[in-house]
């Protein structure tokens, strides 16, 4: 479906090229005459887009059309922003406080040159549109109105499927398999097979039962691994050992070490092990693991979800427990939950009777339920529940598993800005556990945020963006850290991202496989299988957008060579992710990718120092270098990189330099974590004008925080905690300017008087306070007691407190919100 993403492409190249900033490029080079033609052009083809979208199963020539259309229109916008890059790089030079040493470092293009080569660029773009838009009449394309509902109602509230109040019908499952656990049988070990088809909510029952109270005194260790496609024992046990021990690192272990490790880990433990989404049908594979786990105290138990029968017979000790389809009434039941507010069904008769009929065409599976219902919600328009029900979709010949109906037209309807961004997620593994900030930074960096409104921030789209797809249950399993929410893609919604994506991105499995050459975003969930060079089928990708290396086993790339040949090859790249990677030096061809706007190398343990052409990406959005645990300093000239959003560090330095990190006056979030030597941030924090989040922890060493950060006006959220040495005493004088919204002070050992200079001009913003094993700590001041009653307020585990008036919060778990 290539053509699903075209509208939105559409859309935001003709956005960029109508800025005032490139207008003005375009005028005083004399361009212009080849801008607007480009512009009038594509606002033709948009305007037929519908209609050959509906033709595109009668002429095959439309095919090759609409594909010819997403490349130039690729094209385009690589040419946009490169002269973004250059009006970024003109900034630079043009500052009033560059020396000239940086003067040179940056001004290292010919102007006249430049105006040339991409004159000439606009003028190809221009010839092809023309080219595109011509053939648009031989096809008999005609404009129309797209006349298919898009729905943009958002949920009140997200829901997961974790949520036993959103599970229904699956009680007496649940009490059957709890009553196998709780049961003593001859068996060392005993596995218990859940089996069913995709949809009907296994790993849901799984998850019902692991956290279920009558469990929780049964074992004495509980672990969860989600075994999906692949079932290669090397694999499955570090998932097992990750659960087991997740601060421990089982890398650079071959398979006798970690069998060794595995066997040591369950060592006369009674535990439940939750072997989630099971597909191998091989029983050498699963024998040679079960061997492993005999490990065991007698009574521990193992939960195996799979679609397969064979592997319930190949696994199991008892009889499986076969998950049927939902029973009508149960499905009603749950539709109108997700389809209507509280209260609501009642008043809409004729809703309710066409909901009757779409959830028969459901066919009991509760998740087409549950995306059905979230996509009506609070939708009263009858008409586009009757497009629901009558939509051609659900005549398709059905598939063993094929995309369920119900999900593709969940997604039909999405608006087109939400199907790019959902369909970029394919590139992430099943199962892959997605952060909220970091997948909005990388929507950015690809251009998939757009917002026409200059006081709104890119972020907040992003994360509104989430939450509208969140709120239609293509997201689910949230949980949150330091104001981080972090979610999953269920099964069969990877699988439906899989199949609208086919050319734009790709999983690289091997070094064998053929890549289409439209690609532009490749992600690597198997990093040691790749060889030391960038794959030949990779290297023809010129126009590659994204490298990403995702995985559960959190190994990266340690060859520099193919770190190099992508800085070479790659020119128009906007990610990438190096996350786990080993190699020591960051080539310093690295500042030659000047569209480069997401660098991520999160837990290179390896690298030491990074090279200063890295202050030559004016366009990075997003800087990732949380647990480098040996780099020894930020570059020199950091403070050049003056589109930079969010910055995330670890060092192993005493102090933070001023003139540096404070002169990035375009940070909105910055994350200091586990920089054990660090005794003092940098004095000038007062130059981030547009601070939203800061986030420091697990620095033992710190002693004191600056007094600017008090002058931070725009800090919304602030959570500090793993700081041996922070008292967080503040001299009087200078009030606080900022209001925050969420405060998280935790494993603080040294507060012992409540820091109310951070709350003093907060009374009526906070929303969420919580203070965590901080034992020394005394009292809570004053202006904390009206705010009692407030239930995103958590005091736990703090025992020398005396005026704690929430002792019954303590035994309350994290809430979790999208904003």
């Amino acid at each position: 479906m290539a053509d699903s993403f075209l509208l939105s492409i559409a859309e935001s190249v003709l956005g960029k090229l109508g800025s005032l900033a490139l207008e003005e490029f375009f005028l005083a080079w004399g361009l212009e005459s080849d801008l607007e033609k480009i512009k009038e052009n594509l606002k033709v083809i948009k305007a037929v887009l519908l209609d050959a979208e509906q033709q595109l199963s009668l002429n095959s020539r439309i095919e090759i059309w609409l594909e010819n259309l997403k490349q130039v229109l690729y094209d385009a916008e690589d040419v946009v922003d490169e002269f973004e890059c250059e009006a970024l790089r003109r900034k630079v030079v043009k500052s009033g406080n560059t020396t000239r040493k940086v003067r040179r470092f940056f001004s290292s293009s010919n102007p006249l040159a430049f105006r040339f080569r991409m004159g000439h660029k606009l003028k190809q773009i221009r010839e092809r549109v023309d080219e595109i838009a011509a053939l648009k009449s031989k096809f008999g394309l005609t404009e129309r109105i797209f006349d298919r509902p898009v729905i943009h109602r958002e949920r009140e509230m997200t829901h997961s499927f974790v949520d036993a109040s959103d599970v229904i019908g699956r009680d007496q499952a649940r009490d059957n398999i709890i009553e196998l656990l709780q049961h003593v049988d001859g068996e060392k070990v005993s596995i218990i097979p859940i089996v069913g088809i995709g949809g009907l909510g296994k790993t849901t029952l799984a998850k019902l039962v692991y956290n279920d109270q009558r469990v929780a005194t049964l074992f004495e260790l509980k672990l969860w691994v989600c075994v999906s496609d692949v079932f290669e024992l090397d694999k499955v046990i570090i998932k097992i050992l990750n659960s087991a021990s997740p601060d421990k690192k089982y890398l650079d272990m071959g398979i006798e070490q970690l069998q060794r490790s595995l066997r040591e880990a369950l060592k006369g433990r009674k535990y439940l092990l939750i072997l989630d989404d099971v597909w191998s049908e091989d029983p050498r594979k699963w024998h040679e693991l079960k061997t492993l786990l005999m490990g065991g105290a007698n009574g521990s138990k193992i939960v195996v979800t799979t679609r397969s029968n064979r592997v319930a017979e190949i696994m199991g000790t008892v009889s499986p427990q076969n998950l049927s389809l939902l029973p009508h009434g149960d499905c009603l039941s749950l539709f109108f939950k997700f389809a209507f507010k509280e209260h609501e069904v009642k008043q809409n008769p004729n809703l309710t009777t066409i909901g009757e009929e779409i959830v028969r065409k459901c066919k009991g599976v509760p998740l087409a339920v549950i995306t059905l219902g979230s996509l009506l919600y609070s939708v009263t328009d009858e008409r586009e529940w009757e497009f629901i029900r009558d939509s051609e979709i659900w005549e398709l010949k059905q598939k063993e598993n094929d995309i369920l109906p119900a999900l593709r037209l969940s997604y039909e309807h999405l608006p087109s800005y939400l199907k790019r961004c959902f369909a970029y997620c394919s590139i992430f593994p099943k199962d892959y556990e997605l952060n909220d900030i970091e997948l909005v930074y990388l929507w950015m960096a690809n251009g998939l945020v757009q917002s026409s409104n200059e006081n709104q921030e890119l972020e907040d789209v992003g994360f509104r963006y989430l939450k509208e797809l969140c709120s239609r249950c293509f997201f689910q399993d949230f949980s949150e850290h330091y104001g981080n929410v972090f979610c999953k893609m269920h099964d069969l919604i990877h699988d439906l991202a899989l199949s609208i994506t086919q050319n734009e991105c790709s999983m690289f499995l091997d070094s064998t496989q053929q890549i289409a050459k439209s690609v532009r975003h490749v992600s690597f969930p198997h990093p040691e299988s790749l060889p030391k060079d960038v794959p030949k089928s990779l290297q023809n990708l010129e126009c590659m957008r994204t490298i990403c290396f995702v995985n559960e086993r959190r190994e990266g790339i340690s060859s520099e060579m193919f770190i190099k040949t992508c800085c070479s090859r790659f020119q128009y790249l906007r990610v990438l992710d190096l996350t786990y990677s080993s190699f020591e030096e960051l080539p310093a061809s690295i500042g030659n990718l000047k569209h480069l706007k997401y660098l991520s190398l999160w837990m290179n343990y390896n690298i030491k120092r990074l090279p200063n052409s890295i202050c030559k990406l004016q366009s990075l959005q997003i800087l990732l270098l949380n647990r480098c645990l040996n780099l020894q300093e930020l570059p020199k000239d950091i403070r050049c990189m003056i589109n930079l959003r969010f910055l995330g560090i670890t060092m192993s330095r005493k102090y933070l330099s001023t003139g540096g990190i404070g002169c990035l006056k375009s940070l909105r979030f910055l994350f200091i974590t586990e920089c054990y030597n660090l005794e003092y941030l940098f004095e000038d924090m007062q130059g981030l004008k547009k601070l939203r989040r800061l986030a420091i922890s697990d620095c033992e060493s710190l002693i004191s925080l600056p007094q600017s950060i008090k002058c931070l006006t725009t800090l919304d959220t602030l959570c500090i905690a793993g700081c041996d040495n922070l008292e967080l005493r503040m001299e009087e004088g200078e009030e606080t300017q900022f209001s925050l919204q969420r405060l998280e002070l935790g494993w603080l050992p040294k507060i012992v008087d409540f820091p109310e200079w951070l709350i003093r001009g907060s009374t009526n913003s906070l929303k969420v306070l919580k203070v965590e094993e901080c034992n020394n700590l005394r009292e809570l001041p004053n202006c904390l007691q009206n705010m009692a009653s407030h239930p995103e307020i958590q005091i736990i585990r703090c025992p020398k407190l005396n005026n704690n008036p929430l002792q019954k919060a303590e035994e309350a778990g994290p809430s979790t919100s999208l904003s």
